[in-house]
């Protein structure tokens, strides 16, 4: 039997976070202008060279921030204790690693399993875990994901790679600038032995936002 998917909302209330976009082409927020204005100053008094910024960005985008996220997943997969606590309350056990986010933040950890796939968006802007992912990818950001993810959750999850059954409920959580949202990933048969570096070596950034499956 198939089901439909279930879009969480949750209300924004106005913060920092959520003048980042207020309508898809709005004005820039003043710590983004002072941030663009900073960013052109020293690339054309030629103290940052554009392609490095890009790699450093990259680098904290797909590759040190995520790490914080994995070595959780990670952790959950080998630890029942820790996976019970990281559903029941997600933001005290991240803290235990160190990873916190501002004090307004709560996060909550959605566990995907044979039932049920789990995928994260923020319709309004970007809210997104910052403790746990690094920065948020640019097509996070973007007016035809934050859209088309509540529309067409399959459809995005297919064109991405990610099959799910008909049988298996789709759940779409919003994040806001009060409540941000990871996916606990299903962990890969044939994984068993792995330890857990092992284990956080094989999670991605996209897993854990619930657009792409962990593959041994």
């Amino acid at each position: 039997m198939s089901h439909e998917h279930e879009h969480h909302h949750h209300h924004h209330d106005d913060d920092d976070d959520v003048q980042e976009h207020r309508e898809h082409g709005a004005p820039l927020s003043a710590i983004e202008l002072r941030v663009r204005a900073l960013e052109s100053l020293l690339v054309d008094k030629g103290l940052v060279d554009p392609a490095a910024l890009d790699r450093l960005i990259d680098t904290y985008e797909t590759k040190v921030g995520p790490r914080n996220g994995a070595r959780i997943v990670a952790r959950a997969w080998i630890d029942p204790a820790f996976k019970r606590r990281l559903l029941e309350d997600g933001t005290t056990a991240v803290a235990e690693h160190g990873f916190v986010g501002r004090q307004s933040e709560k996060l909550v950890v959605v566990e995907n399993t044979p039932a049920v796939h789990n995928m994260v968006v923020c319709t309004l802007c970007s809210c997104y875990p910052w403790a746990v992912l690094g920065l948020p990818p640019v097509w996070y950001k973007s007016a035809p994901y934050r859209s088309r993810a509540v529309i067409d959750p399959r459809g995005v999850l297919s064109e991405l790679g990610v099959s799910v059954p008909s049988q298996r409920e789709v759940r779409v959580w919003d994040s806001t600038a009060e409540i941000r949202y990871m996916v606990l990933p299903e962990r890969p048969a044939g994984t068993e032995g792995m330890s857990e570096e092992q284990l956080a070596e094989l999670v991605t950034r996209d897993a854990m936002i619930g657009v792409a499956t962990v593959r041994a």
